[in-house]
């Protein structure tokens, strides 16, 4: 969907710059067009972490997603989405890429708790 905006002229980090907040693409689009309040990115990982919502996970696997998502409050969605994140910092100091997939059970649970972790970072709030 980002790629087809920008295919239409929609210039997100010309966007970013104007509303100037380190805002998700998601969010920057919902607070130009509906004019919805914006979480930063930094807001939605602390809703996560408030949450608790990864306790069903390992020790290792844990440190894996939290920092996951202090990657994405600063670098965004992307990074979470890059097959080589788990050989960036300070995520390579917790293991190699194949120890950490291992932490969570193998390649397709590292898969499912990549899409849960996303899944929580657009959750409405709670109410």
């Amino acid at each position: 969907m980002l790629h087809e905006l920008e295919g239409q002229g929609v210039l997100l980090d010309a966007l970013a710059a104007e509303v100037g907040k380190e805002l998700d693409p998601f969010d920057l689009l919902l607070h130009v067009a509906y004019d919805q309040p914006a979480l930063t990115r930094r807001e939605r990982a602390q809703r996560v972490r408030k949450r608790n919502v990864f306790t069903q996970y390992g020790p290792v696997a844990r440190k894996v997603l939290d920092a996951l998502l202090d990657k994405y409050a600063d670098q965004g969605i992307t990074t979470l989405e890059s097959d080589d994140v788990l050989r960036l910092q300070p995520i390579s100091q917790l293991g190699s890429p194949a120890e950490l997939v291992r932490s969570f059970g193998g390649r397709p649970q590292y898969r499912g708790a990549l899409q849960a972790l996303a899944r929580e970072l657009y959750a409405p709030p709670a109410a």
